[in-house]
């Protein structure tokens, strides 16, 4: 026999609705969030690559960047000019579209690798630090690992529609490999 007083409950589980939001992999405050820095990032690093193919918005062109990777280092400039070029326009664009996102990520991450290398560490600050690559060096890995959110071309393609974090750390460490095989052949 029971006393009325005696109540027993089961413990219940946890339930989506009770976990904190914060805790969510997907909300649509993280995928605009982003969305907003993938379009930024993306359409900055397009707008350089630009400026080293077309000579648009101030840039060099393909002969003024190729002089500029001769001087410093690099065997056969204007190659290296045209790598550079399209490496920084189809990832920008890449990461802007969130198409094959860890690999526009990791193409960022490796040009900008070699930019960090070539303006050198001798500051952190601009006008002579390294301060703005670096800056786009991490929030390209950063949206490599993470994943480009719910509004991205990604969705719609099976390989990567479901990002994974493997996808994101193999993309970056290619990035790392590449980069410093080019930086291990510039004099």
């Amino acid at each position: 026999m029971t006393s009325p007083s005696v109540t027993t409950t089961e413990p219940q589980a946890a339930t989506p609705a009770s976990v904190p939001l914060a805790f969510s992999t997907s909300t649509s405050a993280h995928d605009a969030g982003l969305l907003l820095l993938r379009v930024v990032l993306g359409l900055t690093m397009a707008g350089h690559g630009t400026q080293k193919l077309f000579g648009w918005f101030g840039g060099g062109g393909l002969s003024g960047t190729g002089q500029f990777f001769t001087a410093s280092g690099y065997p056969a400039g204007d190659a290296m000019a045209v790598v550079a070029g399209l490496t920084e326009t189809l990832g920008g664009l890449g990461l802007a579209l969130g198409l094959l996102t860890p690999l526009a990520g990791a193409a960022v991450v490796g040009t900008m690798i070699n930019a960090i290398a070539v303006h050198g560490a001798g500051a952190f600050f601009a006008p002579k630090g390294i301060e703005y690559e670096l800056l786009l060096t991490v929030a390209a890995a950063a949206v490599a690992l993470t994943g480009p959110g719910k509004y991205a071309v990604d969705r719609f393609l099976p390989v990567v529609r479901g990002h994974r974090l493997a996808h994101g750390l193999l993309a970056v460490a290619l990035a790392v490999v590449i980069a410093g095989a080019l930086l291990l052949v510039r004099n």
